[in-house]
């Protein structure tokens, strides 16, 4: 391989979107990257420098800036060769170096003790400890976590050089923690990559055969999607406003769980193609929806609206799925052209213009402020707080887990204030949502002005009030009661206080 063509592959990538940098602290970077490899080799034989060339050329691709492409091509400097820390930061300044920090295992951690009982394994204990590590990185810096996730999507790239039981550790890995945190950060490029290629190591031969029966499916269906397109032109033609069509698939593991959950055969499936209708105000949205609505009758419940409440990862988009004909069904989603951007690249792309237009390069390290973007990246700082709780990895890798699950509620206060909750949590979890006391205190609850049982699981638009009384406290089997991790530290806490 030509590391210098790859290289230059990179800067020229890096230059179409950063025309007014100086790349001599990338040049740089290629070089040292290059000399401290250089005696290692990938499992494939590759020169090890190919790696963190790969990583940086994926986030050339989703535009990151200067000192995030200089990080990633040093990634793997700090882990796997005899270059101090100290070298790194004289050479390429606090910046680039935090990143580096912020990628880099833990090689060795102190052993558990052995005296305590139900203690997780040293691998358990690693793992959990590697991300607390960049979950903290990157409350500081988001940057550190996209970083992180590129070069997963590298390594599961090129998973076929290892042993099958490394590929099968590394595919369930990916697919538990990875792709649900390239989800949260609305990177759905790199979640839609991993996992498919996990599902590749996962289910070899259920992969082989579901891509195949995808790819012949597509070609048939390819006609079709095209005239289901052709047939919104003909209805948005004439409109005064911008507006472009285009068709999507769906990947090939969200199909795959979508034939799971619903128990159908493949040739049941409708829906693995869907339309896009792209315009440029969110008034347009509306009147795009309205226009296809009165000429075509809706799927029942179909229709999702992520414009007035969107996703937690700054996804925004109308979802509605239409009956063509008695026989035929197709999904349409419309958005903005800058609401797809952040559909593409989620926080990524959002990273790059919140930087305005400085030079990246030159600004001191990015410090969080309070707008809008770092309002929706609260859910870092929760993850934060309950795992300073957890004394226990095995738990807080469970928790971790369930906290990046995206199916989302949102459920009203008396007052009118919206409170974001996982998919089936109750009453105890709302009042943990909104303060400790309120949580442990809780008696009872009204949702809708009717008085329920504690484990009532909330829905969307439920307006709930929680009763509460002097001297009450939590119970033991409210564990078993609440789905979201602040709810289940704040009670574990308490029995730990009590306890003692």
């Amino acid at each position: 391989m030509d590391l210098n063509a790859s290289f230059h592959t990179l800067l020229e990538s890096a230059r179409v979107y950063l025309p007014q940098e100086n790349f001599e602290p990338l040049i740089q970077a290629f070089e040292f990257s290059k000399k401290a490899h250089a005696e290692q080799n990938r499992a494939g034989g590759d020169p090890f420098v190919t790696h963190p060339l790969a990583v940086a050329q994926i986030l050339a691709e989703f535009h990151l800036d200067l000192p995030t492409l200089t990080a990633a091509l040093l990634h793997d400097v700090l882990e796997d060769t005899t270059v101090p820390k100290e070298e790194l930061l004289a050479k390429f300044g606090p910046e680039v170096t935090h990143m580096v920090e912020g990628v880099t295992k833990i090689d060795s951690l102190p052993p558990p003790n052995p005296q305590t009982e139900g203690i997780p394994s040293q691998e358990i204990i690693k793992r959990a400890e590697n991300w607390r590590k960049m979950l903290i990185a990157t409350a500081q810096d988001i940057r550190v976590v996209i970083l992180k996730l590129a070069d997963r999507k590298h390594n599961m790239e090129t998973l076929q050089f290892l042993s099958p039981e490394k590929q099968h550790k590394i595919a369930e890995e990916t697919i538990t923690l990875y792709a649900p945190l390239a989800q949260r950060m609305g990177i759905y490029q790199i979640k839609a990559s991993l996992e498919d290629l996990s599902l590749k190591y996962l289910e070899p031969k259920a992969y082989g055969e579901f891509k195949k029966k995808i790819h012949m499916s597509e070609t048939r269906q390819a006609e079709r999607i095209k005239g289901y397109a052709e047939k919104i032109e003909a209805l948005l033609k004439d409109q005064p406003f911008f507006h472009r069509i285009s068709a999507r698939s769906k990947s090939l593991y969200s199909l795959y769980k979508k034939i799971q959950r619903q128990q159908k055969p493949f040739e049941e499936i409708q829906d693995f193609l869907a339309l896009r209708v792209l315009t440029d105000t969110v008034e347009h949205c509306y009147a795009v929806l309205g226009i296809i609505q009165s000429q075509y009758i809706p799927v029942p419940n179909s229709f999702t609206d992520y414009i007035t409440m969107p996703k937690s990862n700054l996804y925004q988009s109308l979802h509605t799925t239409i009956q063509i004909t008695p026989k035929e069904i197709v999904e349409v989603q419309i958005r903005t052209e800058e609401m797809h951007r952040i559909a593409e690249f989620g926080i990524a792309a959002h990273w790059r213009y919140k930087l305005g237009n400085h030079s990246a390069s030159t600004a001191p390290v990015a410090k969080p402020q309070k707008d809008s973007f770092e309002n929706k990246l609260d859910w870092f700082k929760q993850v934060l707080e309950w795992q300073k709780e957890t004394d226990n990895p095995a738990i807080f890798l469970e928790e971790l887990k369930t906290h990046l699950e995206f199916d989302e509620v949102f459920v009203f206060t008396p007052k009118g204030d919206v409170i974001k909750l996982l998919n089936g949590s109750t009453p105890i979890d709302f009042a943990y949502a909104i303060h400790s006391d309120l949580g442990n205190l809780c008696v009872g609850a009204k949702v809708n002005d009717k008085m329920v049982r504690l484990d009532t699981v909330l829905k969307s638009g439920d307006r709930c009030e929680i009763q509460t009384r002097k001297g009450q406290h939590p119970h033991k089997d409210w564990l078993d009661l609440v789905k979201t991790p602040r709810a289940r530290s704040k009670i574990r806490k308490y029995f730990r206080e009590t306890e003692k």
